[in-house]
Formats: structure tokens, sequence, C-alpha cells
């Protein structure tokens, strides 16, 4: 059987990972990736061979209307594995799809492979403090981790066009608001500053903000103040639940340091750490710490870069 590998995201950034995953995943088989576009081809995604889905009755394209989509095309086409990016909507799809195709579906991995009809990949377990190896029959799908791949950057070849058909749905979209993005893709980021649920108020972000700038780095956080307070947008969220950073110096200001949050930045070259609680477990991951008010430290750090500065 010729393996024939499929991926989607709605999102450029992990379409072009997704892409790359696609294509080395296929090429260790000698078979085919190809990358899925709902509705329309994006100019942007990059991908050896393109398949647009297209239907005739025009839905909204929320998470059933695609696992529909896709379905149909697979019932046709026969793909021996569907990745599919690690985002909101992209979850959903891959839950609903894996459950029509009657299917395997593994989530948030990396490292994939072909072993014996089987699709074989890695995928962090315990906060990261273990490495878990998994396996599905295929046909299967699988959401893959962000960041784990890079974005492809090989010439396009091919497009093709699928009618999936009438999808009817019973949601409609009364309206779409375009949610505030992060300045900086945290990802690529060489300095994060990143605060927690140690600020007092949503005005006080500012200093985090002013001290990145000193020392020309990007602004992160934990989870309660992206996803609980929303004091800064999702894409800053770094966790476990958030995205994984790798940057030569990490600053976590007023984090606690659970462990779902050291689990995004245990690949940081140095993690420094300010904290008010000197048994905080952001020391324990710390290789630099002050036990000191973040409302005290912070200005001290600012006058300190500023006269360095003069």
């Amino acid at each position: 059987m010729t393996l024939l590998v499929w991926a989607y995201s709605e999102s450029d950034d992990a379409a072009n990972e997704l892409s790359t995953a696609a294509d080395e995943l296929a090429r260790a088989a000698s078979g085919q990736s190809v990358m899925l576009e709902v509705g329309s081809s994006r100019i942007g995604v990059v991908a050896s061979n393109k398949l647009v889905l297209r239907t005739s009755s025009q839905p909204p394209y929320v998470p059933g209307v695609v696992a529909e989509m896709i379905f149909r095309a697979s019932e046709k086409l026969k793909p021996s594995v569907v990745l599919i990016g690690p985002t909101r909507q992209g979850r959903e799809v891959a839950a609903r799809l894996a459950a029509k195709l009657g299917a395997g579906s593994l989530s948030d991995v990396f490292g994939l492979s072909v072993s014996e009809q089987m699709l074989v990949c890695d995928r962090n377990a315990y906060a990261g403090r273990v490495l878990a190896r998994m396996s599905a029959p295929m046909p299967c799908v699988a959401t893959v981790r962000a960041g784990a791949y890079p974005p492809n950057a090989a010439p396009g070849s091919s497009l093709q066009e699928f009618d999936a058909g009438e999808v009817a749905t019973k949601v409609k979209v009364l309206k779409t608001t375009r949610k505030e993005a992060g300045k900086v893709d945290l990802r690529k980021a060489k300095t994060i500053v990143s605060v927690g649920r140690g600020m007092k108020k949503k005005e006080d972000v500012a200093l985090i903000e002013s001290l990145a700038s000193s020392l020309g780095a990007a602004v992160g956080c934990s989870r309660p103040i992206s996803s609980d307070l929303g004091w800064l947008p999702e894409e800053c969220h770094i966790g476990l639940t958030g995205i994984s950073v790798s940057p030569e110096l990490y600053l976590a200001v007023g984090i606690s340091g659970q462990l779902q949050h050291v689990a995004g930045i245990k690949d940081s070259k140095v993690i420094a750490a300010i904290n008010s609680d000197k048994d905080a477990p952001i020391f324990q991951a710390a290789d630099y710490g002050i036990v000191g008010d973040l409302y005290q430290v912070v200005p001290a750090l600012q006058r300190l870069l500023s006269a360095k500065t003069r």
C-alpha cells in the first residue's frame, strides 16, 4: 500500500509546519503528501501537492463542516494518515474526523514514522518529564505538536480539487470578531520576560512590557494572565496547554512555576526568576533567582539597565 499523508490546518503557520511533517513522513515511506485547503486555496501555505475541498452549499467552515468535508474526501481517496494542526478548531476537527472514520486519534505528537502499517510517534507526558512512544493502526488521525517541525520551504507542484457536495449544518455564524494577536512569535524569541499571577492588576503589565523593551525581549505569561484574566492575548500563554519556548534567556516574573508552566520553558538555555515566595517551585527550575517583591525588583532592574545604556 502506498502511503498517502494528508495535512490540514486553518492556521497558515500551523499548516506550513504540518506540510513539513507530512513531506518527511511520506518521503521516508516513499509515499505522497498532500496539503488540504477547505473552501479556497491559500497562497501563503507551501506544499508539494494541494487538494482543495469545495462544497456547493457554502456553509460556515466550523469544525463539524470541515470534518465532514475531509471525511467525504477520505472515503473516496483513502489517505493513510491525516495530520491536523494543534489549534482549538484543529483539535475538534481531529476528534470529529476520527469518530467519523472509526479510526485511531493521536494528539500533540512529533517524531512521526511508519512501522508495519502503524503510525508511530512521540508525545510528552507528565508535564514533559517523560517521553511516551505511541502508535495507531493506519488509517488514523493525529494532531502535531506546534513547533515540532520547521515551516516548509519546498516549492509547490500540483493543485487538485474535490467536490464534497452539499454539507448541511445547524450552526449559524452571527458575527466574527478578530481577536487580539501577540506582537511576536514567542517560539522564535531569543529573550522572553514572562509574567504570572504575582501581578496585581492589568495596568501593571506595563511594568513587564517596559522591562522587556529594555532587554529587547518578547512578553509572555502563565495561563491565569491570558486564559482567566484576559490581561494578555492567548498567544502569550506559555506552558503545557499553551506554547513551548526555547529562548536564550527566560525571565519569569511573579510566576509560581507549577509543572504545567515549567513544561513549556524547560528547553530555555537560561531561566531566571523573580518571586516573593522563597519556596516557589520556579526556583527549582531556575538557573538564577531573586526572592523579592516584583514591584520593587522590576523597577530596580529598570534603573540598572537605564544606567548601563547611558
